[in-house]
């Protein structure tokens, strides 16, 4: 590594470019990493929030609340098992409209039963246990609605007034609004004293073994992780697919623009390499510097894009824009980007093994 850290001194100039190249592709690499985690998070924080390890869906609903319909048989089927709890959750999209006028908010509308363990806060649990009303998240208190202000949701023409806040995060891209479970059946079947829901919230006592797939084949329902339930946020498969083949192609272009500048390096330096082979070394010695010196190279250029990067991300998250700074994924993303910069650096090792010390010979 000693000739390719002092050429690295010397011809600081030679390599600017590159370095501000891959800095640059650094920085656009982890706005992209905050816009992808930041679009995960606005699609599903809510649902992530919730106090649950599975979700009982209808079959073929693929984790989608609006496709299912669970009835009173399957949620009793669950509720006999000792090992978990289980509780009825009804889901739906509204759009809800200020009974004293103003903007319309759109709202992912989450109806529990009072007692259930699917609002950890106490104080929500008990606003929604009395009058019909609205507990809502955080975000809409920052769009100005205020307790005590009435919506009519959907096409109902109830009222229900605003009781308190609590954090709710967001599903499908729109804040959380959760309401008694017999609200939600009013203002979604018409007839509060409906027994249907959309889907069971599961939570598996710690350290139990329960077969849930026979409990599956008793009630005729499909359940699955929290996790594997986050599929069913609208746009969530399209949106994190999307931004994955944004980075990977970012990846590629990052490898194809190293590999060709290390090229051409490389042809520079036909001489010098002959020179050294005359010397006596061995093209493992000449390849593990020059693939150093890359590798050194992008490290820094990539540290540095980053952390501008990581700045302007925590910029623009100040606004309405969905980004959020992880550090798991600005750190893989970083790794990602300098593994992609040494395996570039590698197409050019086929040149150095090619050049023949007697190249020296005609060294001015």
């Amino acid at each position: 590594m000693f000739l390719a850290t002092r050429e690295l001194r010397r011809g600081a100039k030679r390599y600017s470019l590159l370095s501000v190249v891959i800095a640059l592709v650094a920085v656009l690499s982890t706005i992209l990493s905050g816009l992808a985690t930041g679009l995960v998070t606005d699609g599903i924080s809510g649902l992530r929030a919730l106090p649950i390890d599975h979700l009982a869906f209808e079959p073929g609903a693929e984790a989608t609340f609006s496709r299912s319909t669970i009835t009173p048989e399957q949620l009793a089927t669950f509720q006999a098992e000792d090992a978990i709890e289980a509780t009825p959750l009804g889901m739906s999209f509204a759009n809800a409209r200020p009974a004293a006028g103003g903007p319309n908010l759109d709202m992912a509308l989450f109806g529990i039963a009072p007692d259930s363990f699917l609002l950890p806060n106490k104080d929500a649990r008990s606003a929604i246990s009395g009058k019909p009303g609205l507990v809502l998240s955080h975000e809409f208190e920052e769009q100005g609605v205020n307790v005590g202000d009435l919506y009519k949701l959907g096409s109902s023409d109830l009222e229900l007034p605003v009781v308190g806040f609590t954090f709710g995060g967001t599903y499908g891209h729109a804040p959380i609004g959760f309401t008694s479970l017999s609200t939600w059946r009013e203002l979604t079947f018409g007839n509060p004293d409906d027994s249907r829901s959309s889907a069971i919230g599961i939570r598996v006592q710690s350290g139990a073994n329960v077969d849930l797939g026979a409990l599956d084949e008793t009630a005729n329902t499909d359940t699955i992780t929290k996790q594997a339930a986050y599929a069913g946020s609208p746009g969530f498969t399209a949106e994190t697919t999307t931004m994955s083949l944004i980075r990977s192609f970012l990846l590629v272009i990052s490898a194809l623009v190293i590999g060709a500048f290390f090229t051409v390096l490389t042809v520079q330096r036909t001489r010098q390499i002959g020179l050294l082979k005359a010397m006596g070394a061995s093209n493992g010695y000449i390849a593990r510097d020059g693939v150093g010196q890359m590798a050194i190279l992008v490290s820094a250029a990539t540290i540095a894009g980053t952390l501008v990067g990581a700045g302007l991300v925590a910029l623009v998250g100040r606004g309405d824009a969905p980004v959020e700074l992880s550090p798991s994924s600005i750190i893989t993303s970083g790794l990602s980007l300098i593994v992609a910069g040494v395996i570039g650096s590698l197409v050019a090792l086929r040149r150095i093994t090619q050049v023949e010390p007697a190249i020296a010979l005609g060294a001015e």
